[in-house]
């Protein structure tokens, strides 16, 4: 089932750039220029998650969580100026769950915003940090570490890594792992999964040309090394 996420936020830019970015991530999204049209939205098409601005015309961030907070249990994140932080904490103090400073990074929200509908969901089934030898991939930050070096990944690398890693030595068909990475805006066919695997071996591995961890299982899939 889509997940609806609320951006409120009275720059239009924003609202357009945090619109775009998430509706390709899968999720449906609604928005609000200010919290009382933000409390309008919210009570007619009760969203899972909201992305909420402080300074806004009418009714600001704090006003909104005040209100809001007496009828729902939404998560809640709070996007802020970075000279606005001490305000930020004072949100939280009125019920929002977690914060970002702008400008900030798409994937760091993301992460976020994902971690929030998770435990939202439920108690995760599995550990928000995975390890394998010296590669380390925290869930929660969505951050991956090789010889303890930190790695830029695409969001579909990172996914298609920790669906790996969250199963060492077992083998995943190619039709597998697409399916795993729907979810994460994957559209791509078996042979473009094939460029992804590549493209992630050459930031995590030691010897691209001699993969250590994600191996291939010839006529079938990959998967990644389990430990001796």
């Amino acid at each position: 089932m889509t997940q609806t996420i609320l951006v409120v936020d009275d720059q239009a830019s924003v609202r357009q750039l945090l619109q775009e970015y998430l509706k390709e991530q899968g999720y449906r999204v609604l928005y609000a220029p200010d919290g009382q049209s933000a409390l309008y939205t919210a009570r007619n098409d009760p969203p899972d998650l909201i992305l909420l601005d402080i300074m806004m015309p009418k009714m600001d961030g704090y006003q909104f969580l005040r209100v809001y907070r007496k009828e729902r249990a939404t998560p809640v994140i709070i996007i802020t100026a970075r000279d606005e932080e001490t305000d930020a904490v004072l949100g939280l103090d009125l019920g929002a769950d977690d914060y970002v400073i702008k400008p900030f990074r798409m994937r760091e929200l993301l992460a976020r915003i994902r971690a929030l509908l998770r435990r939202a969901d439920g108690p995760s089934e599995q550990p928000e940090t995975l390890r394998a030898e010296n590669l380390v991939l925290d869930q929660a930050t969505h951050t991956v570490t090789a010889a303890g070096k930190e790695v830029d990944l695409t969001p579909i690398e990172f996914d298609l890594l920790a669906t790996l890693m969250r199963a060492p030595g077992q083998v995943f068909t190619r039709t597998q792992l697409v399916d795993h990475l729907l979810d994460s805006g994957f559209t791509g066919l078996d042979r473009t999964l094939n460029v992804h695997v590549r493209n992630l071996r050459t930031k995590i591995e030691p010897d691209p040309a001699e993969p250590f961890y994600i191996e291939t299982v010839f006529g079938v899939g990959y998967r990644l090394r389990k430990a001796s």
